[in-house]
């Protein structure tokens, strides 16, 4: 099988199960979709599938080794004031090339400026890409700055709720979620591996980790800025979700807008890295060449991804929240975000490109299907959560909270390569579907149950948020059970040496 046939093969396993959740649910009397729309939604999955595979084949063949070579390269080459501007600038220009930011912003423009959303998160980002490369170089344990940066955070949060605008803290934890997307993931993680391998000393594998979890707390940071110097009221207005609307745009021009999107996202990418090919970077044409490909595989893969899931799956995931809420059955949504959220993420893109990626570092250790199942459980637990959270109206903070004190404490207790995977694993769970399918299915959910728009603010955002804190304690578990079966298999191994008898004890004196 071909490198792209086994690609399709992967995706096709990953996007079946949400198409089959949505197809049986058709056949219920629990949600109302027209003909129309399921079969909009059915041809929508099949683009979804190539556009997953081929981004998938140039994540492999470009963004991962751009990132590698930058990284490897600047580390050998410059001095250490030369990389920390190069990876500021990097930092803003990926995050600014994001489709997944795009997504959130244009959710909420009714209450924020898109633009000054996306330079606020693109300036947090880029800083604590530094700060990230400055924890490689100088060795710090990821935990501890984890432990100084999430102390901040919650210090900032007080100040919202107390003297800002407290309906943007649900928005600032989602905009963490989602500046880790498809475009920042390969190419920050693979970033990593080389200043790691280069800078980070005997503990470079572990090193090789962290970046995506310490970029995720800067767009907190700088949205809750935002809200906390935020002047009047803020008003929310309902986006129009219904595939009609979204037809009516027109096929070709919702493909052109994201052609244009993911053209500005990968040419700000490929300017960087032919200004650093030429200044320090140095490699050979063969190299270049199956970079170039790999882009191409990119580009094709991510404006179709991102057009199938506008057409397809946005306006299903609100009208499937919606008619599910209206049914009266709250434990039914609980239960059905569960198991959406388990396999949903497995169609994430940037999910692959971290299991496979953590494979190869861990020389097997932790494997692909430890890892997904891991997020999946994660991920479900999160949404499902959150679907509680709406029926019973309660602050997002009261999960945020425990939750993270829960994953700092575990930092201290599992091996620090378990920490810094499962806080890039989660950045790296909330991606493009959470944002334009969860996300607009939860905003369903809340209006449905609520009757008005008041509370999507405070109730519906902080998803993202969610998918993004739960794999922290699930894949931190993963870790402590790993120590503890050791520990159990070492005593055993003891016992059993000192309870054997003098016949088993072979003597060579």
């Amino acid at each position: 099988m071909t490198t792209l046939g086994k690609k399709l093969m992967e995706a096709t396993v990953s996007v079946a199960p949400v198409v089959a959740i949505v197809i049986l649910l058709n056949f219920t009397p629990l949600v109302d979709f027209s003909a129309n729309e399921i079969t909009v939604f059915i041809v929508s999955a099949l683009f979804l599938v190539l556009g997953i595979s081929l981004f998938n084949l140039g994540a492999d063949l470009a963004m991962t080794p751009m990132g590698d070579h930058i990284g490897a390269g600047l580390s050998k080459t410059a001095k250490l004031p030369v990389i920390l501007a190069v990876c500021f600038l990097m930092g803003m220009l990926i995050t600014v090339a994001e489709p997944d930011l795009s997504v959130l912003s244009g959710q909420v423009s009714s209450i924020l400026n898109g633009t000054a959303l996306i330079v606020f998160v693109g300036v947090g980002v880029g800083l604590f890409l530094v700060l990230a490369v400055v924890r490689i170089v100088t060795k710090r344990p990821l935990s501890m700055m984890l432990l100084l940066f999430y102390m901040l955070l919650f210090m900032l949060t007080s100040l919202v709720a107390v003297g800002g605008h407290g309906n943007f803290l649900a928005l600032a934890f989602d905009s963490g979620g989602v500046t880790t997307g498809p475009i920042t993931v390969p190419f920050i993680m693979a970033f990593g591996v080389g200043i790691a391998m280069t800078l980070g000393g005997k503990n470079a594998r572990e090193n090789s980790f962290g970046l995506i979890a310490l970029c995720s707390v800067g767009p907190i940071i700088a949205v809750m800025a935002m809200g906390i110097f935020a002047k009047g009221e803020i008003s929310y207005e309902l986006p129009d979700y219904s595939m009609e609307s979204t037809l009516s745009l027109g096929i070709f021009n919702i493909l052109l807008h994201k052609t244009k999107e993911v053209l500005i996202a990968i040419g700000l990418v490929s300017v960087f890295f032919i200004i650093l090919q030429f200044t320090c970077l140095k490699l050979p044409k063969k190299k270049l060449l199956q970079i170039g490909v790999g882009i191409i595989y990119t580009v094709l893969g991510l404006v179709i991804f991102l057009t199938a899931v506008e057409i397809g799956f946005m306006p299903i995931g609100y009208k499937l929240g919606g008619d599910l809420a209206s049914s009266g059955h709250e434990w039914l949504v609980v239960l059905f975000g569960f198991a959406i959220g388990a396999v949903v993420v497995l169609a994430e893109p940037a999910v692959h490109v971290l299991n496979r990626q953590v494979e190869q570092i861990t020389d097997g250790m932790v494997s692909k299907r430890s890892m997904m199942i891991a997020l999946s459980v994660g991920v479900g637990l999160s949404i499902g959560l959150s679907m509680l959270r709406i029926a019973l109206g309660f602050n997002i903070l009261y999960y945020l909270i425990p939750g993270y004190f829960i994953s700092l404490a575990l930092s201290f207790f599992v091996p620090g390569l378990y920490t810094a995977i499962a806080f890039d694993s989660g950045g790296v769970a909330s991606g493009p579907l959470t944002s334009s399918f969860i996300l607009p299915m939860t905003i369903g959910v809340c209006f449905a149950m609520n009757g008005n728009v008041d509370s999507i603010m405070t109730d519906a955002f902080g998803i993202v948020a969610m998918v993004a804190m739960t794999p922290l304690i699930t894949i931190q578990l993963l870790g402590f059970r790993a120590i503890m079966k050791k520990k159990v298999s070492e005593k055993a191994a003891l016992r059993r040496i000192l309870n054997a008898d003098d016949e088993q004890i072979i003597s060579f004196m």
